[in-house]
């Protein structure tokens, strides 16, 4: 807790400096596709898919990278990184990001290479200081865009700045949402460095949940670097459902094993 405090407090100094940078003219969303069609479309570009992983993180060093506030320019680069090492992520997802992504390329190969979607918000605000008509728009909004594009239904969401109350809870319960946290914030929006960004992610240990922001070039820099030390140190990048060998409980609020 004392982490996700301090991770708070700088943001909030910082006059929110994780704030992602917005297209300023959306693009129009994608059009609804057909579900059955999807997964057909994914089978052909990854057979198999979705392909199961025996990973039992009660026996293994287990650590959850997550990546927020995409899809962005950079996005693309890091999932050609996480396929060439065949490690999966979760990645918490704007959905101003998604609409902006023409096509809705970048959140169905995010879906097609086997990593999970969260929900990170429409637009990025606190959610704490929204009226209530406003915090449902965020999160209801954001799902309905992904499942249309993508046909899957996010199950988690991620308060933007960690910003949380039992009336975002419990929000996100009925949206069918858990909160995930973090355990290791790297403050890659505040140290673009990729050495810095990379030494800091490399502190996780065995549950870890690692925040980190796929907006900035200089942090997938830094994800080859961090997925050398994790291997040394003999753990398994997973995702969030993988860490915690189960999607998590809606309204539940998690910050690592």
């Amino acid at each position: 807790m004392r982490a996700w405090a301090l991770s708070l407090a700088l943001l909030i100094m910082a006059g929110c400096g994780t704030q992602p940078v917005i297209h300023p003219q959306l693009a129009r969303p994608p059009a609804p596709i057909d579900p059955k069609s999807l997964a057909k479309r994914l089978a052909a570009m990854q057979p198999g898919w979705p392909v199961a992983r025996r990973v039992d993180c009660r026996h293994q060093k287990c650590v959850a990278l997550t990546f927020d506030d995409g899809p962005g320019p950079y996005t693309g680069k890091l999932l050609d990184l996480l396929r060439a090492r065949q490690v999966r992520a979760t990645f918490f997802v704007l959905g101003q990001m998604v609409a902006a992504d023409r096509g809705g390329h970048l959140v169905r190969r995010i879906v097609a290479d086997g990593h999970e979607l969260g929900n990170h918000s429409w637009n990025h605000p606190p959610l704490t200081g929204l009226a209530d008509r406003r915090l449902r728009f965020q999160l209801k909004q954001t799902n309905e865009l992904v499942e249309r594009v993508t046909g899957v239904r996010m199950r988690m969401m991620r308060p933007p700045y960690g910003a949380t109350n039992r009336r975002v809870a419990d929000e996100a319960g009925r949206e069918g949402l858990a909160q995930i946290l973090w355990s290791i914030d790297t403050l890659d929006w505040h140290d673009p460095v990729p050495a810095i960004v990379a030494r800091r992610a490399s502190r996780a240990r065995a549950g870890a949940i690692v925040l980190m922001h796929d907006v900035h070039r200089t942090t997938v820099q830094a994800v080859p670097t961090l997925l050398n030390v994790l291997e040394k140190k003999g753990c398994t990048p997973v995702t969030i459902s993988e860490l915690y060998g189960r999607t998590p409980q809606p309204g539940r609020t998690y910050m690592g094993r």
